[in-house]
């Protein structure tokens, strides 16, 4: 039996285990002790009950019939309630009742056969005193007659019956079988007169019941389940049971103990509400330093970035101040201010140790289980870190650093200085721990070892083994643990109920502080005193978080008397005055975002649900975080951390991917107000997870340019301009409305307004376009100067702060680089229109007003584009001022018809061009001289010039038929002039396009008056944005930008040297050379650039000039009829030895431009 201390003066009862099962599974008598008028055993006699059962059974085959100790505690603390229940009948109903009960069973089954059932019951459940044969069973029932208690036989016979008829017990019947009290005496008739008995009798409880038929009503209502029928006690009979409900209630948190899954890890992400206790305390914000609200953090292991900077650099490097410099400057061109440093700290030996013999001998010291706050002396101490702090911040950049405030690693100093300082008990609390591994200890007196198991991934114990060799002293000292995964086997949980420790780690954090302007707190919501309290000392009725702590819970009240005040306030308060420049960041999570931040007054808060909800692009719920936390409080949002990963997550790369949804989440991230945080690797793209144990990465993983190149572009420019999202005072948030105002909750929409800057940032997590209408916004608080709030809606040109005193507004979008012009009457009116494609983001900055002019120039520009957006407005309205000219250009201008031409070029002599060839032409000259007419008022020389043009065409397409002419002549020179000339324009498509380009071109800048046509026609392709038509044209050929560029600056060079020939004399070749050299789009072309203080010039390109310069000269004069054979062979023959001379003096130059002047 279990020994509990009686009710009734002087008596002790026992719970009743048959003699049959104690022989069975050779129980310790002194498993379950006494407990006041609360008649139950304590947990760990629950467990070490619970051990011996299991040892009996085969659990490996049938691991479904293990005893569980919280449903002995369960069964044995229903059997207190039970007899507690019988204790009040007596005490407010008829005290005797037992007595009467026991007169009318003799009276009506005989004494002789109620005594038969009794001393049945107390030889299958015999006293200890009899068990033990140090008293007769005959002598035991005298004496029970003798001191008046004989009838509480009869209370035991019915709970007996009573829990043997509950079928949540079939497990545990082994225990307290009544089969053989049924089969050998009048048990059964006993029970059936008690029950008519009690009938007959007053009725008690909240329903009105009689009192057998009320202790089972528990097992009637919830037949199945023993936790079930706690929790029905608990509320049906819970104002009967006095101080034993606060017993009841640790009970259920036992069950929540054994019964959660284990190790489950942190559950979804939920929606805050506001409507917490703790959101409703007095606000209590610390305000930012000015440069808090634009901090944008990275963060970096340190072990593996200096591993990755190794190979990277291809230096040796072992120590955090010989990063490199530019490494530095990456990360502040990329847009950091902040650098986060992973596992600086001095790390415990014996976390190595475990991480080793767990099977990774490359493992070094988990970076949160800490030996001390120093400097890693393997990575350069105190003194290194002071030379890499000064180089960061000469780039700006300031250093964070995590603070570890929930436990130590198992070796730290303070576990063998201040062993006291920690959660811990004097024995096990688990029977089957056993500590017969490696000595963890860095001292030989004292041994600190981890359960066994851990070695094995068999178990994860809560506690490892401390033992004082010297004193023989042992302590069980808890791992840290916030209840959701494993326990952290390395490390050992604090006590803050102590005042020494409290005090003990806001010095150590102050000391941090002393040194980094960033403080990340390391699972900071374990030590609001809520969840300290919840998960170490629970509340009876909150326990169930970690295993074996439910039994030391405590009454608030009394936890308050020992953690009086929230530890972070404290912390806070007091570094506001130690260390006033320090940023305080908490990792917080379980809905305790806002009270960390509002109420705490930490600087900031992680907020994971950034993270979860637009991965799973859960984004309705998002929202609603949004538009709760502004209707509530926006200084909360300001607040907040947005990540995309963190040590703890798989990367960015594994969860975003790298396309357009990454870069629209990384978009919101670097646009809403909070703090943007960066994960390591997350712009080079990498995918590997660090462990916290990693001294360098195992994957070998390249940076991916192409993700890099797009960070710099779209990203780097939101996070250098921080300051413009990063405030709360002017945010707003939007609806997107679809048709019929159906709001589509996967398009974010917000704006936000600081100093004069406004912005607008629009995406669409959603795979699949959708279009809509933005124009009011979200409901927020407003919090006037006399402290009453209100809540408003406002309109977007309102949140913009639009000008209505102006006519247009003209935007860019940063995501695109291109601008926007609105008309400032329809944005008041409307709002903004857009055209979502599947995760499209658009971020709107740099917005400007604009007053129309006299020739309603914007209001053009603004139907033209018609919401589309151009690379700059300004070029834009120059290009519709262009019209005339750039339409008949682009007729010509454009793959198709140069496609045309190339088909009617004269492949034999006897093709000839066809009419409507040279008809056409002639048209489409006409007009983009007419044009030009247009925007000039000049119109001299139009007709020569289409006549010229023609000609030169009708010349250009008989290229291929050129040679013909000179069939008959002998001369090499001239031989070898035409077949180069035809062999370039045969194999180079880009040869063709550039020289019907120069035909159509070459020739416009003689419709002005001026001696220098050419010059002209240059200046008008500058102004007319040649260069643009060009490009588009490259785009059509799918030619790279290089190509583009190349072709717009030979077709702008050869318009300028048309006509070189016409008064060139031979005589004067090197006065011509040194003119032509001295030009600045020749020395352009053909790349002139210093290097050494000496000019170059590039081989590839003088070649190509010395090509196009006869290449024109050709085309002049072969398309003149009335050039006589002899001239053109004398020109030919010129321009031959032209193209001899400029080779020479390219070889002979070295590439040296100042050479090419170089005389024989």
């Amino acid at each position: 039996m279990l020994i509990r201390e009686g009710r009734m003066e002087n008596h002790k009862m026992e719970f009743h285990i048959s003699k049959q099962a104690r022989d069975k599974f050779k129980f310790d008598l002194s498993l379950f002790e006494t407990n006041g008028n609360v008649i139950i055993g304590n947990f760990h006699s629950s467990r070490l009950l619970a051990a011996s059962i299991n040892k009996q059974k085969d659990l490996f085959t049938y691991p479904e019939t293990a005893a569980k100790a919280s449903e002995i505690f369960a069964i044995g603390l229903m059997d207190e309630i039970f007899h507690f229940i019988l204790k009040s009948y007596q005490q407010q109903i008829q005290k005797n009742i037992l007595d009467e009960a026991l007169n009318y069973v003799e009276l009506n089954l005989t004494k002789s056969e109620t005594r038969k059932v009794i001393e049945l019951f107390l030889k299958e459940f015999p006293p200890i005193s009899v068990y033990q044969q140090k008293e007769k069973l005959e002598d035991h029932i005298e004496k029970l007659s003798l001191n008046g208690t004989y009838s509480l036989i009869i209370e035991e016979i019915i709970l007996l019956w009573v829990e043997n008829q509950n079928p949540a017990l079939d497990h545990y019947h082994d225990l307290f079988r009544d089969k053989e009290l049924e089969l050998n005496s009048n048990y059964r008739k006993l029970i059936n007169l008690l029950q008519k008995f009690f009938t007959e009798k007053p009725f008690f409880g909240p329903e009105n019941q009689n009192i057998i038929e009320m202790l089972r009503t528990p097992a009637i209502k919830v037949p199945h389940s023993i936790p079930g029928q706690l929790e029905y006690i608990r509320i049906h009979w819970g104002v009967l049971l006095g101080d034993l409900l606060y017993r009841l209630l640790s009970g259920l948190d036992f069950i929540k103990e054994e019964l959660k899954t284990s190790f489950a890890g942190p559950g979804p992400s939920i929606v805050p509400g506001y409507d917490q206790v703790w959101d409703m305390d007095s606000e209590k914000f610390s305000p930012d330093r000015e440069w808090m609200p634009s901090l944008v953090l990275i963060a970096k292991n340190t072990y593996v970035w200096l591993d990755q900077i190794r190979k990277k650099y291809k230096i040796s490097i072992s120590t955090i101040d010989q990063i490199p410099d530019e490494e530095l400057d990456n990360l502040r061109n990329r847009g950091f201010n902040g650098l986060w440093l992973i596992g600086l700290w001095e790390r415990s030996n014996a976390s190595a140790q475990i991480k080793q013999l767990c099977g990774n001998p490359e493992a070094i010291a988990s970076a949160y289980s800490l030996a001390g706050y120093q400097i890693a002396s393997e990575l350069g101490g105190e003194e290194a870190y002071q030379r890499l702090k000064e180089k960061a911040w000469q780039r700006g950049i300031r250093l964070a650093a995590d603070m570890v405030p929930n436990h130590m690693g198992i070796d730290s100093n303070w576990v063998y200085e201040h062993p006291d300082w920690f959660v811990q008990l004097n024995y096990s609390p688990f029977p089957s721990y056993t500590f017969s591994g490696a000595n963890l200890s860095k001292y030989p007196n004292i041994e600190v070892k981890i359960e066994d198991h851990y070695y094995d991934r068999t178990d994860a114990a809560v506690v490892f083994l401390f033992k004082n060799q010297n004193t023989g002293e042992i302590r069980f000292i808890y791992h840290g643990n916030d209840g959701t995964t494993m326990p952290w086997n390395d490390t050992a949980q604090l006590n803050y109920l102590i005042p020494e420790v409290r005090e003990a780690v806001y010095q150590t954090i102050l000391s941090v502080a002393k040194r980094f302007s960033i403080i990340r707190f390391d699972a900071a919501m374990t030590l609001a005193k809520k969840h300290f309290q919840r998960l170490w000392f629970p509340e009876p009725g909150t326990g169930g978080a970690i295993p074996s702590r439910a039994e030391y819970g405590l009454t608030k009240e009394r936890f308050d008397q020992l953690m009086p005040t929230e530890f972070w306030r404290d912390v806070v308060d007091r570094l506001a005055s130690d260390a006033p420049d320090t940023l305080l960041l908490a990792e917080a999570f379980w809905l305790m975002e806002s009270y960390f931040v509002r109420t705490l007054g930490m600087h900031r808060v992680y907020n994971s649900a950034f993270m979860n909800m637009l991965r799973n692009e859960d984004n309705a719920n998002y929202r609603i975080l949004i538009k709760n936390t502004i209707e509530f409080d926006p200084q909360i949002l300001k607040r907040f951390v947005n990540f995309m990963n963190n040590p703890d997550e798989r990367t960015a790369a594994e969860q975003f991917g790298k396309g357009d949804k990454y870069f629209g989440i990384c978009t919101m991230m670097s646009t809403l107000p909070g703090l943007p945080m960066f994960g390591h690797g997350q712009m080079e793209g990498f995918s590997e997870k660090y462990g916290m144990e990693y001294k360098r990465a195992y994957w070998d993983e390249e940076e991916d340019e192409n993700l890099i190149t797009r960070h710099r572009s779209q990203i780097s420019p939101l996070l250098n301009r921080r300051w413009i999202f990063s405030e709360v005072d002017n945010f707003l948030l939007y609806d997107f409305h679809t048709s019929g105002q159906a709001i589509n909750e996967d398009v974010y929409i917000y704006s936000n307004y600081h100093q004069g800057h406004a912005s607008l940032v629009i995406y669409n997590n959603k795979f699949g376009d959708v279009q809509g209408w933005i124009n009011f916004s979200a409901t927020k608080i407003k919090i006037e100067e006399n402290g009453q709030t209100s809540h408003k809606t406002v309109q977007l040109s309102q949140g913009l702060q639009i000008n209505k005193d102006f006519d247009f507004v003209i935007f860019k979008d940063i995501a695109t680089n291109l601008e926007y012009i609105r008309s400032i009457q329809d944005f008041y009116h409307h709002g903004l229109f857009f055209n979502l494609h599947a995760y499209q983001t658009h971020v709107f900055l740099d917005f400007r007003h604009i007053k129309e002019d006299k020739w309603q120039s914007y209001r053009q520009l603004c139907d033209y584009l018609n919401g589309n957006g151009v690379p700059n407005i300004e070029n834009a309205m120059k290009e519709l001022l262009l019209q005339p000219i750039q339409i008949p250009l682009k007729e010509i201008i454009n793959r198709g018809y140069y496609d045309y031409l190339l088909s009617q070029k004269r492949l034999t002599t006897k093709d000839l061009i066809r009419t409507q060839v040279l008809l056409e032409s002639q048209q489409k000259m006409k007009n983009l001289l007419q044009g030009i007419f247009k925007m000039t008022g000049f119109d001299q020389n139009k007709e020569s010039i289409n006549l010229q043009t023609t000609k030169n065409l009708d010349f250009v397409l008989s290229i291929p038929v050129f040679d013909q002419k000179f069939i008959s002549l002998k001369n090499n020179d001239l031989k070898s002039l035409i077949t180069n000339f035809q062999e370039n324009f045969s194999e180079n498509e880009e040869i063709w396009i550039t020289a019907f380009s120069y035909l159509f071109l070459s020739s416009i800048g003689e419709l002005a008056d001026t001696s220098d046509p050419q010059f002209q026609t240059q200046s008008w392709l500058e102004e007319w944005q040649f260069s643009k038509v060009i490009r588009e044209l490259g785009a059509e050929y799918q030619y790279s930008d290089k190509q583009k560029h190349t072709l717009s600056q030979t077709i702008y060079t050869l318009v300028g040297l048309s006509g070189w020939h016409k008064d060139f004399k031979i005589i004067q070749f090197e006065n011509w050379l040194k003119t032509l050299l001295s030009r600045q789009d020749i020395q352009q072309f053909i790349n002139v650039n210093r290097y050494q203080s000496q000019l170059w010039f590039n081989k590839e390109r003088f070649e190509s000039l010395t090509w196009w310069l006869i290449a024109i000269a050709l085309i002049d004069i072969g398309s003149d009829v009335k050039t006589s054979m002899n001239t053109m062979v004398e020109k030919l023959l010129v321009f031959h030895q032209v193209r001899k001379l400029l080779m020479e003096k390219m070889n002979k130059s070295e590439f040296k431009f100042d050479k090419l002047l170089d005389k024989e």
